[in-house]
């Protein structure tokens, strides 16, 4: 028997959802986004609406869309979707049963005018202000490091590539097939090892070498909280080390930075020495020898440190199931970026509740 639908079937409902642990809501509660409000109306630039017309969405509605999206990795048409879909999702959003649900195309076109200005790094840099006035300074030192991002694979032949990888765009193409073709991102080689199985425990791990074609994600984090304080976003085939002055967060209390060791070269050791930072980099393997037993324990020891910060990789890469479905690095950029603020939120929201705890 179907009963009548009552004045407070809704709250009822919500109330469940928040008994049973809505991790939305517990974000909402940690995360005050009315912070980002002035960065995103410098970023839109929005008319006066002295014409008339309809208007335009809240920026601060939609940008907590980009946030859902990105939480959930889902696709425009998706989140439009999940929205209409889910109530814990509108009650994040701050959308009533009656009000309009933005369309794929207006979620499309707000990351886009967020691309076109450049805004992420500026969204990205007002949470680092809050978390460092809510008392989360960068301490401890600082650990960098990168990892690739795939972005869908380009299908091109061999002159067509040529052209490409010297940052040319071939003539013969048309308008839609530049508007389909990442011409940004790059092929490079990712290195691994296949652990044996059970019956061949005695035999070395086996080195896998895979063609890998995106986007490297560069991270600084620092060791005391976990939160990434800055972030670069190149091609795939960019060298590591090249990017370590874009990532060094001088306001850390603590001299140390960790990294590999495709991070030591003699001008990344100088340009920590002028800021009064000390390389904690590991330790290469000589050519043709076998390693000192006070460089393996050196490694070691860093490599404990600098593990962390492969958890949020792992939390990005498995969590978030973070790829790249967008065409050019300034649109990888505001992904990534994206993924990386989202990244803090997270944390922070684990940070408090731990504290509450406690």
């Amino acid at each position: 028997m179907v009963r009548q639908p009552g004045l407070f079937d809704l709250d009822e409902r919500y109330a469940a959802l928040s008994a049973a642990g809505d991790p939305l809501e517990r974000l909402a509660a940690v995360v005050d986004f009315e912070l980002f409000r002035g960065e995103l109306a410098a970023a839109l630039a929005r008319s006066d609406r002295a014409k008339g017309g309809r208007s335009p969405y809240d920026a601060v509605l939609m940008f907590k869309i980009l946030v859902v999206q990105t939480l959930y990795t889902l696709s425009d048409d998706q989140t439009e979707y999940q929205i209409r879909d889910r109530l814990s999702f509108m009650r994040f959003c701050g959308l009533a049963l009656a009000d309009r649900v933005p369309d794929a195309k207006t979620i499309w076109l707000f990351r886009e005018q967020l691309t076109q200005a450049g805004a992420i790094e500026r969204l990205f840099a007002r949470f680092d202000a809050v978390l460092r006035d809510a008392g989360y300074l960068a301490m401890g030192g600082q650990i960098v490091d990168a990892t690739i991002i795939q972005a869908r694979r380009p299908r091109l032949s061999g002159d067509e590539k040529v052209t490409v990888r010297e940052g040319g765009v071939p003539a013969h193409w048309s308008k839609a097939r530049r508007a389909q073709m990442d011409t940004d991102g790059r092929w490079t080689l990712k290195r691994g090892r296949k652990r044996p199985g059970r019956e061949h425990h005695d035999r070395a791990h086996s080195e896998l070498v895979i063609p890998v074609f995106g986007y490297k994600n560069h991270l600084g984090i620092d060791r005391r909280h976990g939160f990434i304080r800055s972030f670069a976003v190149t091609d795939a085939a960019a060298h590591d080390g090249r990017q370590l002055g874009r990532l060094l967060d001088l306001g850390n209390t603590a001299s140390p930075v960790w990294a590999d060791t495709a991070y030591r070269s003699a001008a990344n050791v100088s340009l920590l020495a002028r800021h009064g930072l000390a390389p904690q980099f590991q330790q290469p393997k000589p050519r043709g020898k076998p390693m000192p037993p006070h460089m393996v324990r050196g490694n070691a020891s860093r490599a404990r440190v600098r593990v962390v910060i492969e958890h949020v990789f792992a939390a990005q890469k498995c969590r978030l199931g973070l790829v790249i479905r967008s065409i050019g690095l300034a649109r990888a950029t505001t992904r990534l970026g994206l993924a990386n603020l989202v990244t803090n939120m997270r944390r922070l929201v684990w940070l408090e509740a731990r504290t509450a705890l406690a």
